[in-house]
């Protein structure tokens, strides 16, 4: 079971060095070339990223532990859902702020990065 745990967890810091990247790369569009066209394109594809995260775990949730599977899936449909509605109003400042709380400090780990490691962690205490 612990390697279910592990390959969810593998995915999901993936996904989560994607959108760093992305989120990387859109930082430097706004501040090194002043393209708000591309921040806000990049902005959107780090929300569609998240959008399709619940729908995209599914083939690395077989293996769980019913009780972790479920409580798995209700974290990622939030990260999904909260995605899915800065799309849905169109907020670029929305999809900025998407894994980070108010009280974030530059260079911790953000939600999905910390949700990761309690993912690696469930496997192996369970």
């Amino acid at each position: 079971m612990t390697g279910s745990y592990e390959k969810l967890a593998d995915w999901l810091e993936g996904e989560a060095l994607q959108i760093r990247e992305i989120e990387k790369e859109a930082s430097s569009a706004l501040h090194d070339n002043s393209d708000e066209q591309a921040y806000r394109e990049l902005m959107r594809s780090k929300a569609v990223r998240l959008a399709e995260m619940a729908d995209n775990s599914e083939s690395y949730m077989i293996g769980l532990k019913d009780d972790d599977r479920k409580r798995i899936a209700k974290r990622l449909k939030r990260f999904s859902s909260s995605a899915s509605t800065s799309l849905e109003i169109g907020s670029v400042f929305f999809m900025s702020a998407l894994l980070y709380p108010e009280d974030y400090v530059d260079g911790e780990k953000n939600d999905l990065e910390s949700f990761a490691d309690m993912v690696r962690s469930s496997g192996v205490s369970g």
